[in-house]
């Protein structure tokens, strides 16, 4: 039987990887980790944070208010870069739109049915559209994890395909969730064939699982990233995200990129980090005393 688009896709790239080469590969980078933590990639790595609420517990109120606090932060903190995004669910996308007043914050939604994509591709579509409809201006989707471990990768390409033409003008970011997707090789193809079938980024994990990013899967994601660029000259971003607490673990991220992909990549349309928690630990850093402002 003839391989059909998606595996002839992959046959251009290697996809069989050693998971302990990959291991020593990114120990040896870590140890230069500490070398880049300055003030001037503190604020960068401020400026690359999504501030996120995804919680059942969110209400129109409690979303205005946290775009209100993005209002106020030019204000408070006039020396400091703003955060990347701020991240919602759809329903709240006009909400956003309506009460962020900051230039160059960006509105993203998840969708598609996250963080599952257990959905008819229907639904997964018509809520893309009417987010982008609503304001949104970033659309991050989950891609089927289960269809891609059964090799069913005609499905998953598909639909990744249909989303992206349902976000029009909005830029798509697809989640691997890396922690479920088995080991490296898999993490691999699944990056390659997010990026064939149209994702602007690729983000490592939801961050509603307990298999969360891992430096390795970052490392890979960068490998396929650059190898894409080198064949067809598109750049897409990286989004680590899942399992993110300290300042150290947004370093290590941070020094992979730079090492794997370079400084074209160290830029907020390529780079961002999923992980609201930091925000804080950033200031206090940056700032030389313990703010809790987010």
């Amino acid at each position: 039987m003839e391989d059909n688009k998606y595996e002839q896709a992959l046959a251009q790239y290697d996809t069989s990887i050693d998971d302990n080469q990959v291991k020593k590969a990114v120990e040896s980078i870590l140890k230069h980790r500490n070398e880049n933590k300055t003030p001037d990639v503190m604020k960068f790595l401020l400026s690359c944070v999504e501030l996120t609420s995804l919680k059942s517990t969110d209400s129109d109120e409690s979303i205005m208010a946290l775009a209100e606090k993005i209002n106020r932060f030019d204000e408070e903190y006039p020396e400091l870069p703003h955060v990347a995004t701020i991240c919602v669910y759809p329903c709240f996308a006009s909400i956003v739109r309506d009460t962020l007043q900051v230039d160059g914050v960006e509105i993203a939604c998840v969708s598609g049915s996250f963080p599952s994509s257990q959905a008819l591709i229907e639904v997964k579509v018509a809520e893309t559209a009417l987010a982008c409809k609503d304001g949104a201006t970033e659309i991050d989707i989950v891609m089927s994890v289960g269809r891609f471990l059964s090799g069913d990768y005609e499905t998953v390409c598909d639909e990744i395909s249909e989303l992206k033409a349902a976000c029009g003008d909005c830029r798509m970011k697809v989640i691997l969730e890396v922690g479920l997707i088995g080991n490296m090789s898999n993490v691999k193809k699944a990056a390659l064939l997010s990026m064939y079938s149209g994702a602007d980024f690729i983000k490592t994990s939801t961050g509603k699982e307990q298999s969360v990013a891992s430096p390795e899967a970052a490392y890979v994601m960068c490998q396929a990233i650059k190898e894409y660029y080198d064949k067809t000259g598109i750049r897409i971003g990286l989004k680590p995200a899942g399992g993110l607490n300290t300042i150290e673990d947004a370093l290590s991220y941070y020094t992979i990129v730079k090492e794997v992909l370079g400084k074209d990549w160290l830029t907020t349309e390529y780079f961002r980090l999923g992980t609201s928690r930091l925000s804080n630990l950033f200031l206090s850093e940056i700032l030389g005393r313990e703010v809790k402002y987010f």
